[in-house]
């Protein structure tokens, strides 16, 4: 039943009581008394007073019976009547009390979902590399489960893992950043000049030697791009596991969008952004500390000289 109902629900039943008070004892009388106090509320309940109860119970936690009396006892013209003061400002929903509690919350979400994909994803990408025709399967596969909606993946996993919260929203957001780490780990490392390789050998160097002194370093900045990229598909998928009570900043985006409170809905959407820009700017200045932000081209014969 949703709110709206419930609060009708609740204005039958104080109309009801207040019968009772005026002298309708009878217990015929009770249902068609509370019939007739709804039916002269036609009309007298605008779109935004119907939002700040909804608000009031959704936010608040209030009784449904009392949010009702409080309408129908307060002026309905009076500000706040519904939910007993004015409405707060968006700074002031954005720097609530929940707000340490669901960052940490949604960066729990992100960081453990992303490492566990880093460390999935660069064995996979190398394998890719090494293997062409396991690749093709590989990124394949990759490549459908993020095709699959966010919605309809965690539906899946709540059947498979037969519960909710935190552990099928990890889940989830780590399959949907495979794609970019194993993509991008396969480009940087096939992209390698097979005369470098084959110097390395030359020198001595083993295969496992090889991969870590020579490969992995030339590949580094554009493996960090395919982690910056999944980090910040994170950072704004993380709120989608609102839904299944795993909490994050999605928990204020499905408040207001239950209550139609375009503030509580920017409480959330505001520092979900600002994650996402601040991981965005970290991984590109770790891109150019290890080396550029992805690969280059190579200059023609005389390129750059007057």
């Amino acid at each position: 039943m949703g709110w709206s109902a419930r609060i009708f629900k609740g204005l039958g039943r104080v109309a009801a009581s207040k019968a009772r008070l005026y002298g309708e004892s009878s217990r015929q009388s009770r249902p068609k008394r509370a019939w007739q106090a709804l039916q002269a509320l036609e009309g007298r309940i605008s779109a935004p007073q119907m939002i700040a109860m909804n608000g009031a119970a959704e936010l608040s936690g209030a009784a449904f019976a009392e949010i009702a009396d409080n309408f129908l006892v307060a002026p309905a013209d009076r500000p706040g009547a519904a939910t007993g003061g004015a409405r707060r400002g968006v700074l002031e929903l954005l720097f609530g009390a929940d707000f340490w509690l669901l960052t940490r919350q949604h960066c729990v979400l992100v960081f453990v979902s992303l490492a566990l994909a880093v460390a999935a994803g660069v064995p996979l990408g190398l394998w890719a590399a090494r293997r062409p025709r396991a690749g093709f399967w590989i990124l394949g596969a990759a490549g459908v489960l993020q095709t699959v909606p966010a919605l309809a993946l965690l539906a899946f996993l709540i059947a498979a893992l037969e519960r909710i919260g935190t552990l099928p929203a990890v889940v989830a957001l780590f399959l949907y950043a495979l794609l970019p780490i194993v993509r991008n780990t396969e480009t940087g490392l096939a992209g390698i000049s097979p005369a470098l390789k084959q110097s390395a050998t030359a020198l001595g160097l083993r295969a496992g030697q090889r991969l870590w002194l020579i490969e992995l370093p030339l590949a580094l900045p554009v493996i960090l791009a395919g982690v910056r990229t999944s980090a910040v598909i994170s950072v704004g998928t993380a709120t989608i596991a609102a839904f299944i009570g795993a909490g994050g900043y999605g928990e204020r985006i499905v408040a207001g969008l239950a209550v139609n409170d375009h503030r509580l809905l920017l409480a959330g959407a505001i520092p979900a952004a600002a994650m996402a820009l601040a991981l965005e700017w970290g991984f590109a200045g770790l891109q150019r500390a290890a080396g550029g932000a992805g690969p280059r081209r190579p200059q023609r014969p005389g390129a750059g000289r007057p």
